[in-house]
């Protein structure tokens, strides 16, 4: 399956009075035609940094110092201003985490969704826009497309305000579609829904997805093959029944832990990930997981890991890899106790 797109040793900082933010610090994968990328991991792990990096849609604070990021045989990160606007929304469009903040709250929905259209197709004309907008409403089940057409964001719910988003990401029908945790701050019945969309249009159009998220039960659900970010880094890289059945990082074995289970023990309580991500000021020369980590030995706090194979098309970034240790066995975070 060929890649339709390649990032390569990207490194993203955010340059601010405090000093230097690593948020992003050497992350590398492809995105291959036609499936559904999980990126998963803790607030301030890189996640939308890498996501924002890879359009250029970054803070006036915020530089990529190195990597590249490949798109149809061109450096994302090299072109001019004016070609990286092209390629936004037409070949690749993002829905953003909070729709309330992403849409204008002076021009109605329709409108705004038209607006995306027009600045790609400006050949069309009033009336084929509209009618383009009420097909792409309809396709995302939003009830009554016309008369929601002319509505304000603060007339839907969140819900409805997250497909409207959806339909101006499919406006032009993206090759690529990233989707930044679309799906926080809905319940679960709209959550379903809003997850049955992006797996129809996977089905419908052949479109790639990388969905950001840190809830890995909506990954197993959804994704074909998973990204564990944590500090910056991609601490693991397999595909989504291979890193349920056999985690290869600590990290990822935390997360699994921390899932609800509808079977478990309710006077069991969750086991959270002891500790606190790292200041990503300064940076720590090992695995940056190390001080939260059941396993940690010196190298662990003295070396960063290399990126290894653990199994057909699994990588982690483990110094108990390299060692022989048989990580996955059993997770040390599952029973709450720490080695």
């Amino acid at each position: 399956m060929d890649a339709i797109l390649q990032v390569d040793n990207l490194k993203t900082s955010f340059m601010t009075s405090g000093g230097e933010v690593q948020a992003v610090r050497g992350v590398s994968f492809q995105v291959k035609k036609g499936e559904i990328l999980g990126i998963v991991g803790e607030s301030g792990s890189g996640k939308s940094v890498t996501s924002m990096s890879i359009l250029r849609l970054l803070a006036d604070t915020a530089k990529i110092k190195e990597g590249a990021v490949y798109f149809e045989n061109q450096d994302l990160t090299k072109i001019s201003k004016r070609k990286i606007r092209a390629i936004r929304g037409e070949k690749i469009s993002m829905i953003f985490q909070d729709p309330m903040s992403s849409l204008n709250p002076l021009i109605p929905v329709g409108k705004q969704v038209s607006e995306m259209m027009k600045e790609h197709h400006p050949e069309k004309s009033k009336e084929e826009l509209k009618q383009n907008v009420l097909e792409l409403f309809a396709k995302v089940r939003i009830p009554e497309p016309e008369k929601r057409y002319r509505c304000y964001p603060h007339e839907f719910s969140g819900g409805m305000r997250q497909r409207v988003m959806i339909a101006m990401a499919l406006a032009n029908h993206p090759e690529l579609l990233i989707a930044d945790e679309p799906t926080t701050a809905l319940d679960v019945t709209i959550q379903d829904q809003i997850l049955h969309q992006l797996r129809e249009l996977k089905h419908e159009y052949g479109t790639s997805i990388i969905f950001i998220t840190h809830d890995l039960g909506v990954v197993a659900e959804l994704c074909d093959r998973v990204l564990v970010m944590y500090g910056g880094l991609i601490m693991e890289e397999a595909g989504i029944d291979d890193i349920f059945a056999h985690p290869g990082h600590p990290y990822t074995m935390g997360l699994l832990a921390s899932i609800p289970d509808i079977e478990q023990d309710r006077s069991k309580r969750l086991q959270p990930i002891p500790g606190s991500p790292p200041d990503m000021t300064n940076p720590p020369a090992g695995c940056p997981f190390a001080p939260r980590c059941p396993y940690a030995r010196r190298i662990c706090r003295e070396e960063l890991p290399d990126f290894v194979e653990v199994g057909a098309n699994h990588r982690s970034r483990c110094h108990l890899q390299t060692a022989g240790a048989p990580a996955d066995e059993h997770n040390p975070f599952a029973g709450g106790k720490q080695s």
